[in-house]
């Protein structure tokens, strides 16, 4: 089902392309009164409701918007499939700019949007959005996760989305190094934000070396008088060419792995908490091909949709942890897999989390 109504020819295009995807349902929302104009997408909802975070983004156009929701939903589905959960995959993208645009009225009217799916979706923190904001979005929507702790929630999902992200490159190591230190490694973090900034404490904590860089010279900033030997570099274009750089971690926006970044990367390893990281198919092939090793975004960076879906049943920050542990253990797996099926690392994953949401539908079509 996709509610249309309304909708520009080149928004209908995208829509349409989607079938390729397989997605379940669009909905294209506006509220005049608030300004709201935003998009939820549902991928699948075969191992349960959908669930994935609301990101508040000034898109060039509606088309745009669609396509990174219509993205990012199918990403979800294929990471909550990895990290064991009982959730399908879905996202919501708010357009406009957060520090401009987001007022409580928007974000009231996002909420009945999302109610109004009966929990088929359930939403969270994303790029633009906060706990503050959940919280506001949840005083009309049940189906709200990413709250904090004095509104029943669990706070701030970057912090298991980082842990996360770190047990991902402790695997790596592991596999291509037969032993999971990172102690001395060269590791190259692109954006230090809700994420990077927690990931760079782990790796400090390790004996890591640090090269870090942010569009936000402020975030830069903060990290850089917090370690004093954290290196800051210019830009993700200084940053992976890096001499002897051992992992880069893409922790921005999407499409960081590219026709023009991969020939020139220097890292032996590709692990970071950024969603969509392979521009377009076949750039994984051009990793492997290259001698890089690529740890899934979606298996790596899941430890903070682990910690909001506990949220759902009674939070438990120990419980969470634990499982954002395990993710050493499945992405160790997703190596073994690519080697022995002879395939990178992206497509064994993608066989695995595609296995799982099989086996899930076929089960509910017999019961």
């Amino acid at each position: 089902m996709t509610d249309v109504t309304g909708a520009p020819a080149d928004v209908l295009h995208t829509l349409f392309q989607s079938e390729l995807g397989g997605h379940e349902q669009v909905v294209l929302c506006q509220d005049r009164a608030s300004g709201l104009k935003a998009v939820i997408a549902i991928h699948s909802t075969a191992l349960g409701p959908a669930l994935g975070g609301t990101r508040f983004y000034p898109y060039a156009n509606e088309a745009e918007a669609v396509a990174d929701a219509l993205n990012l939903a199918r990403g979800m589905s294929y990471k909550n499939a990895m990290a064991g959960l009982d959730h399908g995959g879905g996202k919501a993208v708010i357009i406009g700019d957060p520090e401009r645009d987001k007022t409580e009225e928007l974000l009231l009217a996002y909420g009945r949007f999302v109610a109004s799916l009966g929990g088929r979706y359930v939403t969270a923190c994303d790029v633009g959005t906060y706990v503050a904001d959940m919280d506001v979005v949840a005083r009309e929507c049940r189906w709200t996760t990413g709250r904090s702790p004095e509104n029943g929630g669990a706070g701030d999902s970057s912090v298991l989305t980082a842990y996360g992200v770190y047990q991902g490159m402790r695997a790596a190591a592991q596999h291509l190094w037969g032993d999971p230190s990172l102690r001395a490694r060269r590791i190259g973090i692109a954006g230090v934000g809700k994420v990077g900034h927690h990931l760079v404490e782990h790796l400090v904590q390790e004996g890591a070396e640090v090269f870090v860089t942010d569009v936000r010279e402020d975030a830069v900033r903060r990290i850089t008088e917090r370690h004093r030997d954290v290196r800051a570099v210019a830009g993700t274009d200084e940053l992976i060419r890096v001499e002897g750089l051992d992992i880069y971690a893409p922790c921005a926006l999407g499409g960081a792995l590219n026709d023009d970044t991969v020939p020139v990367l220097t890292a032996q390893v590709v692990c970071g908490a950024a969603n969509n990281q392979l521009a377009h198919p076949g750039v994984e092939k051009d990793l492997a091909d290259r001698g890089i090793l690529y740890a899934p975004d979606y298996v790596v960076n899941a430890g903070g949709v682990i910690q909001v879906a506990d949220e759902l049943h009674g939070f438990d920050f120990e419980r969470c942890k634990a499982k954002a542990a395990k993710i050493f253990d499945t992405t160790l797996a997703i190596f073994a897999r690519a080697k022995d099926d002879g395939i990178p690392p992206a497509a064994a994953a993608d066989r695995i989390a595609e296995q799982r949401m099989q086996d899930a539908a076929a089960a509910r079509r017999k019961s």
